[in-house]
């Protein structure tokens, strides 16, 4: 192995986790698969592939060089779109490549209507409008304004889509605020409608709101956190809990595991402090296990004294402070542990496992935080 760790990616996983969200949205409903954050720490293209080899194709980036990386990738000719961050200068080559996306606001506009005049090819955009998210957005004091810069450039324009995104679908406490967003991106729509304008898609629903508020699942559902095998949160898994049936009381399968390997093992004697500065003693004659993985490869420093991992089968705890490059941990009751042994950080060993979401919690981090924190130079490798 010439790097520290590895991360293994599961194509099952991946194609058993969309089987169940293609339950819940139906056969007509197109599923997006939402690949930000280098594809929530899995790899863009290795997501790409896995993706389209279970039958997704539709992609969602956040910004345009994630947009490209999946053009490159994609071998079935998938559609893409972006929802966020692209440079005017991007929009010709997005047109001519037939990429998608958001436009919220007039100088995204006025710049994606010039470029499509210039290239004599229509620019596909996904109208976003504000329903209470404040962050992007087209305002409904916009609406006239809006509606005439679309009309008048029908010409170079396809809508390919009329969207908003809900804060806070994955909690209860949101429920009033996103009720209310609801009921604005419907205002929108059928006024627009009414207005004489027609769009390829309608699209609301991000993981979350998929799950918790089925009325918001329209002609496309941006999959993101689920298709990894995550619940949005944990109010949105029991939210479906009883509806779920007996047999499978947890559908969604996490696709990702994270192992490295013993570099080093040292005696300690009991009163020695271990690692930097004074935070742990040894309080008994101890046995460590070096591992070569730390808060530079997205094992944070918090995990200092707290942090799990898997060594022959059994759950052993971080001593010590989590260094750049290093963790040390306590194996003094294993037997017959050798250098090079196979350390788990994500995943299972035997009959133990260690998930994303008790890794997370030890620290505070959502799921989304941890996995996305996944440095790009780890290897990923997908397997069956």
């Amino acid at each position: 192995m010439n790097h520290t760790s590895y991360i293994e990616i599961s194509k099952s996983a991946y194609k058993k986790n969309i089987q169940f969200i293609r339950s819940e949205v139906g056969e007509k409903t197109t599923i997006s698969a939402v690949i930000k954050g280098n594809a929530y720490g899995h790899g863009i293209e290795n997501i790409v592939s896995i993706a389209e080899g279970a039958g997704i194709r539709h992609f969602s980036a956040f910004s345009a060089d994630e947009a490209i990386r999946v053009y490159r990738a994609s071998k079935r000719n998938s559609q893409i779109m972006i929802m966020g961050m692209l440079e005017n200068e991007d929009l010709e080559e997005l047109i001519k490549k037939g990429i998608s996306f958001f436009v919220f606001e007039f100088d995204r506009l006025e710049e994606t209507i010039k470029a499509a005049q210039k290239l004599q090819i229509k620019a596909k955009i996904h109208v976003e409008v504000e329903t209470g998210f404040h962050r992007t957005g087209f305002e409904w004091e916009d609406r006239e304004a809006l509606l005439k810069m679309l009309e008048d450039h029908q010409d170079v324009l396809v809508l390919a889509g009329l969207c908003t995104h809900y804060a806070g679908a994955e909690s209860i406490t949101n429920y009033v605020r996103v009720r209310g967003q609801i009921e604005k991106y419907h205002a929108y729509k059928d006024w627009l409608i009414e207005k004489g304008l027609s769009f390829e898609r309608f699209h609301t629903a991000c993981s979350a709101a998929t799950f918790s508020y089925p009325e918001t699942i329209m002609d496309m559902v941006r999959i993101g956190i689920a298709s990894y095998g995550f619940w949005p949160t944990q109010e949105t898994y029991m939210y479906k809990f009883k509806s779920l049936p007996e047999n499978n009381k947890n559908p969604l399968k996490r696709l990702i595991s994270w192992k490295s390997s013993i570099m080093s093992l040292k005696k300690v004697k009991m009163g020695d402090f271990i690692g930097y500065g004074s935070s742990y003693m040894a309080p008994r004659d101890m046995l460590i296990a070096l591992v070569p993985i730390g808060y530079s490869h997205g094992f944070s420093r918090l995990l200092s004294n707290q942090g799990k991992v898997l060594i022959s089968g059994k759950i052993v705890s971080v001593v010590g402070t989590v260094t750049m490059n290093s963790i040390a941990v306590d194996i003094t009751d294993l037997k017959g542990v050798e250098k090079g042994d196979e350390v788990v950080l994500i995943g299972k060993q035997k009959k133990n496992e260690i998930t994303v979401a008790s890794f997370g919690e030890s620290i505070q981090q959502v799921n989304y935080e941890l996995l996305t924190r996944l440095p790009l130079d780890i290897p990923r490798k997908i397997i069956v």
